[in-house]
């Protein structure tokens, strides 16, 4: 049998679990809130997912790097862009969502509704 690290299928869902920013780890260390996946009848890995506020600063942090500088630098545009990703990704249903957003763009909580807003009306 492969090394846990080695298995094709631990390799192909890796860049999930990272997108996810979750964690992957062996199925017999697998928690009561872990997610067990298997492939051909056998349990392969376990998956713990982060808590939902963990994954915006996740989700935050992957868009500073795919953009190459941080939200707060970006454009109003740009910044006007970030947030309707943000919306399509659920981010503002978590608490301190708002506040979370409007800091890592360094704009206020006004602005980021502002911009929520304007989306809504077009």
């Amino acid at each position: 049998m492969t090394a846990f690290g080695d298995d094709p299928f631990v390799t192909a869902v890796k860049p999930l679990v990272d997108a996810m920013g979750g964690e992957m780890l062996p199925p017999d260390q697998a928690g009561p809130d872990d997610v067990v996946l298997s492939w051909a009848g056998a349990d392969v890995v376990a998956v713990r997912l982060p808590q939902l506020a963990d994954s915006l600063d996740h989700i935050l942090a992957a868009l500073e790097r795919k953009r190459g500088k941080p939200l707060a630098e970006l454009d109003r545009k740009a910044k006007q862009e970030v947030v309707r990703i943000l919306e399509a990704r659920g981010a503002f249903s978590v608490r301190h969502g708002v506040e979370t957003v409007a800091s890592a763009l360094g704009v206020s909580r006004f602005t980021v509704y502002n911009y929520l807003n304007r989306e809504k009306s077009s």
